[in-house]
């Protein structure tokens, strides 16, 4: 697989000098990009994009309305379906835009109102919820007040650009202090969009309410079991996903939400394949289920490994089960198949690790397994 930092590659670094020579007069193309692949090929992504951000910010007129002019004609025609698509020389999109929106970002806080239309034209030809949180830190009020007037926007990326440039722990990205502490500004922006006609919309609101939850877990269960009133199942699919957090760990409060309470059942013992697995294996989990419920009962099923650390203690980790609905007295079989492998996030330590079920946020007793390199 091909590194994720080539997508600033010397054709992006081509295809931007192009643009720019179209709308400045006095740009010279070939010492822009002599001047960036000389130090391109060094570089990690972010530090590519910062690169190519500074040579465009170098090139473009200090005048405000005039960067603005030339910025705007550098985009691609299509603010709808290039999001994805790589740069060419109809216009930038895709991933040439984030060097560009890095300029508006940190250039242009002292021209607010200008900088933020700007960032909604760019949003449509790929993301500005990078961008925009600079504008958010130095001015929540005003920013929000923009962001308001976007959220019935034709343009499903500029409504989005509402709900993910906002989020207070949005991944990869600075943090917004002020919205972690209260994040009830927003909250009527995202109940606005709460059932928007776009899957892509209504996820990032999920994934607001679940950054949300992190830092004020009974203000999102409350606010999941109110807006799950008459809801449809489009917006149930929403209030899953935004407290899936919050069910992972077991918040008996949003487990209430979804009808998941305190689990009546009788469970046979925590089946394992083997006692041991080495890397690159594969370990069976499985576990029968009857229900002593006199009413059909809801069960969130998932499993829990609890893998050693490098100081000797165990570290839970959730994995996702299952959703099921058990009658009065009946019976079912849980099975699940978990490999051992490699991840970037976690490195495994050899020794006894420990394997149980969360049922409705009710752990089952844990389990020894031992894993070998």
């Amino acid at each position: 697989m091909e590194p994720f930092k080539n997508l600033f590659s010397a054709e992006l670094v081509r295809c931007t000098a192009h643009h720019l020579r179209r709308h400045i007069k006095q740009f010279d193309p070939r010492s822009f990009e002599a001047s960036v692949l000389r130090q391109l090929d060094a570089l990690e992504l972010k530090a590519r994009a910062q690169l190519i951000a500074d040579h465009v910010h170098a090139a473009l007129p200090t005048d405000p309305a005039q960067r603005e002019r030339i910025l705007l004609a550098m985009l691609h025609p299509d603010d709808l379906e290039h999001a994805n698509q790589p740069a060419s020389d109809e216009g930038m999109c895709g991933w040439g835009i984030l060097p560009l929106a890095q300029v508006v970002a940190q250039h242009g806080l002292q021209d607010f109102d200008r900088s933020m239309r700007l960032l909604r034209e760019m949003t449509k030809r790929f993301t500005a919820e990078y961008a925009v949180r600079p504008f958010l830190l130095a001015d929540q009020s005003r920013a929000i007040n923009i962001l308001g007037t976007w959220v019935d926007d034709p343009n499903h990326h500029v409504r989005r650009l509402v709900s993910e440039g906002s989020r207070p722990r949005l991944p990869w990205a600075m943090q917004l202090p002020e919205l972690k502490r209260d994040p009830s500004p927003m909250l009527p922006l995202l109940e606005h969009l709460r059932d928007d006609a776009s899957p892509y919309v209504r996820r990032s609101v999920a994934n607001h309410l679940n950054d949300i939850s992190k830092d004020h877990p009974e203000l999102i269960t409350t606010l999941a079991a109110s807006w799950r009133r008459s809801a449809s199942k489009e917006r149930e699919a929403l209030l899953r996903h935004a407290c899936r957090g919050l069910i992972k760990q077991g918040h008996a409060a949003a487990l209430a939400v979804f009808d998941r309470h305190p689990p009546k059942l009788k469970k046979g013992p925590l089946q394992l394949s083997a006692p041991s697995v080495r890397m690159g294996e594969v370990l069976e989990i499985k576990m029968t289920l009857r229900s002593t419920a006199q009413i059909p009962q809801q069960l969130t099923v998932d499993y829990v490994l609890h893998f050693l650390k490098a100081n000797g203690q165990r570290s839970p980790k959730v994995f996702k089960g299952a959703l099921l609905t058990l009658a009065p007295g009946e019976s079912i079989t849980f099975c699940r198949s978990h490999r051992f492998r490699e991840v970037t996030t976690r490195k495994h330590y050899p020794g006894e690790q420990g394997v149980c079920l969360r049922i409705n946020g009710v752990d089952t007793e844990v389990v020894g397994v031992v894993l070998h390199n």
